[in-house]
């Protein structure tokens, strides 16, 4: 069963990115995500990218941002970033 979180979109196509999202790449199938760019200034994704720099750095080769979380984690937070 499949639930949806305000904000937040399944990207459907690589290139498909509209105004005002950011593509990112969370979990072990590096699942692609639509997130608001509201988010980065949220101080909870804020923590992710930190941990994205150190784990990452800034090299991501899918061209989107990669997330070192868990999908259920990612979800998650993005739903308490929703209701801010």
């Amino acid at each position: 069963m499949a639930f949806r979180i305000p904000g937040i979109r399944r990207a459907t196509k690589s290139n498909d990115v509209p105004k005002g999202y950011l593509a990112v790449y969370v979990g072990d199938k590096m699942k692609r995500f639509l997130i608001p760019i509201s988010y980065l200034n949220q101080p909870l994704f804020q923590e992710l990218l930190n941990q994205a720099e150190e784990e990452f750095g800034y090299d991501h080769p899918n061209g989107g941002l990669t997330i070192p979380c868990g999908e259920d984690e990612f979800l998650n937070l993005t739903s308490q970033l929703s209701r801010l």
